[in-house]
C-alpha cells in the first residue's frame, strides 16, 4: 500500500487514455472522436497488420472525410446532450412535490447553521416556530408573522418551510 502511494504519476497516462477513448452516455461519442474527428488507434492496433495501416493513402483520404463530417458529429453529440439533459430534468421534476401554502397556514421555519445554538451539534433544533403565512409573494416565497402578530423581516422560500399541525 505504501509503495503504491506515489505511483499515480506512472498510471496517469493510461488512465487519461481510457478516459478519452470511452464513449460518453450523454454524447454517444468519445471525447477523442469529438476533438479529432475519428476514433483513436489503440496501442495494440498499431502492432497488428490491419487494413487501416496497410493502405495509408486511402487512410489519409478517409481522415479528410472524417474531418469534413466533424461538425456534423459534434452537432449530433450536442443534440444528444440536450435530450439527455431534458430526460434527467423530467425524471427529477417527476419526483419533486411542490409545497403550496395558503394565507393563515401554520408553518415551521428551518433553522440555519449560522442562527442555531452554539455547541448544540446534532441535537440542536432543526425547525422553529410556529409561524403564520401572512402573504404569498409568488414563486414559492412567503411572508411570515409570529403567533403574536409580529412580522418576520424577510420573505421565506417554501423549501425552508414545512406545515405545522396542532
Amino acid at each position: 500500500m505504501i509503495e503504491a502511494k506515489g505511483r499515480w504519476v506512472e498510471e496517469l497516462p493510461s488512465v487519461l487514455w481510457e478516459n478519452r477513448t470511452t464513449p460518453r452516455t450523454s454524447t454517444g461519442q468519445t471525447p477523442f472522436s469529438l476533438v479529432y474527428g475519428c476514433e483513436a488507434v489503440l496501442p495494440i492496433e498499431s502492432q497488428l497488420p490491419i487494413a487501416r495501416h496497410r493502405t495509408m493513402d486511402q487512410n489519409v483520404i478517409n481522415l479528410y472525410y472524417d474531418l469534413d463530417a466533424l461538425e456534423e458529429l459534434r452537432e449530433k453529440a450536442f443534440q444528444k446532450m440536450a435530450l439527455q439533459k431534458a430526460m434527467v430534468e423530467r425524471h427529477f421534476n417527476k419526483k419533486v412535490k411542490a409545497k403550496i401554502f395558503q394565507v393563515g397556514d401554520y408553518v415551521l421555519r428551518q433553522v440555519f447553521q449560522n442562527t442555531q445554538e452554539l455547541n448544540a451539534g446534532k441535537l440542536s433544533i432543526k425547525w422553529e416556530g410556529p409561524y403564520i403565512i401572512s402573504k404569498i409573494i409568488g414563486n414559492g416565497a412567503y411572508k411570515l408573522t409570529t403567533i403574536e402578530g409580529k412580522e418576520i423581516p424577510r420573505s421565506w422560500n417554501a423549501m425552508h418551510l414545512k406545515r405545522y399541525y396542532f
